[in-house]
């Protein structure tokens, strides 16, 4: 990396000196100035911080010396990529060197140490033991729920499975159903049940209970015999192996298909490959949160070059699991005050329990990814963009030309996503040349914007006649709407769902599609350390 840097101009540093000492100055000799600087970052807003002199001093200082670093990071001269190497790995050492973090410098964490009579240190230490012994923070409590009894509770059972996937057929809500069945594929790189929360937070159930045929890939969390699974079979034994079950199931010869996030990134490839066949079969297209277009990948961009990738390829490449809590660790360091910092703070200084909330158990049920399909998704993806160059791609033996895909699609992208930057998922949406692409711009964030109940309706989504010459265009033009953007879908999607016919009273088919299990099956339940623990023991 340092050989794509300069150092700062004297000039540059010169300025940054001087607004440093002045700002100093005024910290040190004011009171009221030392409040007010504390008070630009939201963790010192509360009377411990405000109202005690010296905790107030401390915290503007941290605040000085964080933007100046910034600064500094900001003045050095180099590419884009190391820049933003840079100030990720300076913002993380900020983050990480806070007051707030340590229970000598944190006035809240003393206050509630002396109210409790060393209560809270106590239970914070127990607090630390327990999660050292689970190798990771606890940001729930875990304890408040269960897969198939208070999360992924949409009536329904499994209907196919092989070593990749179960499919999951659920059970009609309403006398009578659409003729053409909906297939949600959910990333692979998480469980399922984001999508089926509880019953008023549950896509699923919205999409059950607008009278579709809903049926469900439920991904394996892998273990050691699926440590050679590749790209190519995700797509081939999995997305093309469940439209086939989907039509077989419903009898219809047309579906319509939902991917979100990396899910949908999978569908496209899947529906690529249909189109190099000519296979017209999935007639409309739903992407949530959904990169093609892998030129803005926002700060997930920092962790991928030519040396990380070449890294993976050479240690899992070949075989071997990528450890679900080493991507979710990514992940919460990509937020690191709201999902790794404020936990140390609370559970551990203040010894306090973190509350039951199904996202953030949702979030720390991680899944293991099979080496060789990680390696392939990182090179050709994020690190030299491929899916979106005409047939550079070969998968299950046909040449991937995105253009190709001729369908209605419904492309939605998330404001304040951090993962897919909206404006990556508006980019990606236009690479779809020859499709006809509605593009909806949610409010929130990357799972709050797209798990946005409808029977809450809340937030806000925004919709342009027209996807505009760029994102920038396209937001010009957006009118927003309040309330939940489930309620568009639903919409849009309505008129694609087939003629009503009677909802089918049995689930799956005789034969190969007979019931194995109740919904949400057992793969779901499977624990990525418990995989991972006997491919150890296996090896040993």
């Amino acid at each position: 990396m340092t050989q794509n840097l300069s150092p700062i101009s004297a000039e540059d540093l010169a300025e940054i000196q001087r607004g440093y000492v002045q700002k100093l100055s005024q910290i040190l000799t004011s009171d009221q100035n030392a409040q007010s600087v504390a008070s630009q970052d939201r963790r010192f807003t509360t009377p411990d911080w405000q109202q005690s002199s010296p905790f107030s001093t401390l915290a503007a200082l941290y605040v000085l010396n964080s933007q100046t670093l910034m600064a500094m990071t900001n003045a050095v001269h180099a590419d884009a990529k190391t820049q933003q190497k840079l100030k990720f790995v300076v913002q993380q050492w900020i983050d990480a060197l806070s007051p707030t973090n340590f229970l000598a410098t944190n006035p809240e964490a003393q206050r509630r140490l002396i109210e409790t009579k060393g209560e809270s240190l106590r239970a914070g230490i127990d607090n630390l033991l327990h999660d050292m012994q689970k190798g990771r923070i606890s940001q729930t409590d875990e304890s408040g729920f269960v897969i198939g009894e208070n999360l992924a509770t949409t009536p329904g059972a499994v209907v196919f499975q092989n070593d990749l996937f179960q499919l999951i057929q659920y059970k009609p809500s309403t006398p009578k159903v659409g003729s053409v069945p909906l297939l949600m594929v959910p990333p692979s790189i998480n469980k399922f049940y984001i999508m089926d929360l509880g019953p008023q937070s549950s896509l699923v159930k919205f999409a059950v209970d607008q009278g579709h045929q809903v049926f469900l890939v439920s991904w394996k969390n892998p273990g050691q015999p699926q440590s050679h699974a590749t790209w190519e079979d995700y797509i081939g034994k999995g997305i093309l192996t469940a439209i086939e079950s989907v039509k077989a199931i419903s009898g219809s010869p047309k579906i319509n298909a939902l991917g979100f996030c990396v899910g949908g990134t999978m569908t496209t490839n899947a529906l690529a490959v249909l189109a190099a066949k000519g296979d017209t079969s999935v007639q409309t297209l739903t992407l949530m949160t959904t990169l093609l277009d892998f030129s803005d990948t926002g700060v997930l961009d920092v962790f991928i070059d030519e040396s990380q990738v070449a890294m993976r390829e050479a240690t899992i490449g070949q075989g071997g699991l990528l450890p679900g809590q080493e991507l979710a660790t990514t992940f919460s360091f990509l937020r690191p005050n709201d999902l790794v910092w404020n936990y140390v703070e609370r559970n551990y200084l203040k010894g306090e329990t973190p509350p039951a909330f199904d996202i953030l158990y949702w979030n720390s049920d991680s899944t293991n990814l099979p080496g060789p399909f990680f390696a392939w998704y990182l090179r050709n993806t994020y690190l030299e963009n491929n899916l979106i160059k005409p047939n550079k791609l070969k998968v299950c033996g046909q040449p991937i030309d995105l253009r190709k895909i001729k369908m209605p699609v419904y492309a939605f992208g998330a404001r304040e996503d951090h993962i897919v930057p909206w404006t990556s998922a508006w980019t990606s949406a236009k690479a779809l040349t020859a499709a006809n692409v509605r593009f909806v711009l949610g409010a929130s964030g990357h799972i709050a914007g797209s798990i946005n109940p409808a029977a809450k309706n809340k937030r806000s989504f925004s919709i342009a006649k027209t996807m505009g010459k760029n994102p920038e265009d396209f937001l010009a033009q957006a009118k927003e709407y309040p309330g939940s953007w489930w309620n568009d879908w639903g919409a849009w999607l309505k008129p694609y769902k087939g003629k009503d016919i009677a909802a089918p009273k049995r689930l799956g088919k005789a034969g190969a599609y007979k019931v194995l299990e109740p919904a949400p099956g057992h793969y779901v339940k499977e624990k990525a350390s418990d995989l991972i623990a006997e491919q150890q023991k296996e090896s040993s």
